[in-house]
């Protein structure tokens, strides 16, 4: 059994509105107070692990620090093996300083094309890993994945990321299409909050 959550606060490990908001619909039925990083100025720390793991537990141990209160980090990301595994870890960084993931995601079709594979039906998968961090180093992480495939061009005005060019299996609609309670209940991040709430959240 993990450590308990027992503070009425969480301090949400991002500077990224969309998974902010994400948090917020997840968060919300437990009565649990959200506050950003970017809202408490809190830096970014710099991502040197090498999976996703190890990035969610360096920021969020980094936000819990900082702020003396629990955090909660996610680091999530696009994985297409027809491309190596990428973006993978550095999905964040495809989309540049400016956050764009317009640009990202149209390097991933260009990158596919360059290797002669169809950006359409493609095999992918997003991974999230949440990691919830004590002031004292303390850390329990959960990870969680949804399988599907690309398709281009993208469709959809809703979700973040790289969702309007993933269509989870068994659907026909991408993230970006997807109404955000249908998404919320199936998504790489639904999954890996699935476990953190039973390891950390709910009375054995």
């Amino acid at each position: 059994m993990g450590r308990r959550f027992d503070a009425s606060t969480l301090v949400i490990a991002t500077h990224n509105p969309g998974k902010v908001r994400e948090f917020d619909d997840l968060f919300r039925p437990l009565g649990v107070t959200l506050k950003s990083a970017s809202a408490l100025g809190l830096a970014e720390p710099e991502e040197t692990g090498t999976t996703f793991r190890a990035n969610a537990e360096l920021k969020a141990l980094a936000a819990a620090k900082a702020s003396g209160q629990v955090a909660l980090s996610d680091d999530s990301g696009l994985v297409v093996p027809a491309l190596d595994g990428d973006p993978g870890i550095h999905s964040a960084r495809w989309a540049g300083p400016t956050k764009d993931f317009a640009v990202a995601m149209q390097r991933v079709h260009d990158q596919l094309v360059a290797r002669n594979v169809s950006s359409s039906r493609c095999r992918a998968h997003f991974v999230a890993a949440l990691s919830l961090a004590w002031p004292d180093g303390h850390c329990e992480t959960f990870q969680g994945e949804i399988h599907g495939q690309l398709v281009w061009p993208p469709r959809g005005e809703r979700g973040f990321g790289y969702d309007p060019m993933f269509i989870p299996e068994g659907h026909a609609e991408t993230f970006g299409e997807m109404d955000p309670a249908a998404k919320h209940a199936m998504s790489h991040r639904a999954h890996a909050f699935r476990q953190l709430i039973d390891g950390c959240f709910r009375s054995p």
